[in-house]
């Protein structure tokens, strides 16, 4: 069974100024419940507002919830931030400890939302407000729920917020394999990078994952993964720049999956980016996404029984 995370939250109004759609979020759900795949919605509560101070800028914090974000900070997010949006924001990042949550009881779990990486310590960028891989992380740990915990980033965009707001943790490990000359122009530095050239196809994107994901899982040993599974690597994906089919993208998930649940791990997956003028047909790669994963997490149950 699928344990997906979301709230009606997850949708907001289409914002005034910026290019950013989200009528997707209600797609993806629209494809999972006519999948016929066995399925159980959980909604999340709204994240604490400790929790995000703990990550992110008290200040900037602040000026989410009061919706007092300077016009250059939305800028840089690419919409502004209203009262839906501070509300949104609160329920997916509440969401993927949600996932997180429900993954150590099930092995698997996504957040239908968030994966929200850019998001820096004073400001959000990239379509992200809050980072909720690094909240998320932090709150697990610090709730005792998990000592080491590795995040793994196959976005076709580097994680860049992640990577520097969890910089220097060795209880934290930052992944990314993403596409060398996107987005963020300036690259920060995660635990472990892995830069692409523009049209990496199937075959040479495996090669890549499986050489370097394994060897990290056994050499950090986390205790939980968290998944950053945007489906712009995507090779008709309007902002990516590699050439991963379908067949690819449910490959890529279903290795990343299998590797994690053959050893024992659980695994927490929030929705990344996918991005594309057929709305309904991101929304299908996300939902092949999470079937995939939760299909491969059966398999694994079946295998410990």
């Amino acid at each position: 069974m699928l344990h997906v995370v979301h709230h009606a939250d997850y949708m907001a109004p289409q914002p005034k100024r910026g290019t950013f759609k989200f009528d997707k979020y209600f797609l993806v759900m629209e494809a999972l419940r006519a999948s016929g795949d066995p399925l159980t919605e959980h909604a999340p509560e709204p994240c604490p507002r400790e929790w995000l101070e703990a990550v992110h800028c008290p200040t900037y914090v602040e000026q989410v919830f009061t919706q007092t974000v300077p016009s250059e900070k939305e800028r840089r997010i690419g919409f502004p931030v209203t009262d839906h949006i501070a509300s949104r924001v609160r329920h997916t990042n509440g969401g993927t400890w949600l996932a997180a949550q429900l993954a150590m009881r099930h092995g698997y779990a996504a957040n239908s939302a968030a994966g929200s990486h850019h998001a820096l310590h004073e400001t959000g960028a990239g379509y992200c407000v809050f980072n909720d891989l690094a909240v998320a992380s932090n709150r697990l740990i610090a709730e005792g729920d998990a000592r080491r915990i590795l995040i793994a980033d196959l976005d076709v965009h580097q994680g860049d917020g992640t990577a520097s707001l969890m910089a220097g943790r060795e209880d934290v490990f930052t992944f990314s394999i993403h596409a060398e000359k996107n987005f963020p122009v300036r690259k920060a530095r995660s635990s472990h990078d892995i830069a692409l050239a523009d049209g990496v196809d199937d075959a040479g994107y495996m090669k890549q994952l499986s050489l370097h994901l394994p060897r990290l899982l056994d050499e950090f040993a986390p205790d939980l993964v968290l998944y950053q599974a945007g489906v712009d690597p995507h090779e008709e994906d309007r902002l990516g720049r590699l050439a991963l089919t379908d067949a690819g993208l449910m490959a890529r998930d279903q290795f990343v999956v299998s590797e994690v649940r053959q050893r024992g791990l659980p695994i927490a997956s929030a929705l990344g980016g996918g991005y594309g003028d057929d709305q309904r047909a991101v929304a299908q790669r996300h939902a092949r996404s999470m079937l995939a994963m939760a299909a491969e997490n059966r398999r694994w149950l079946k295998h410990d029984r």
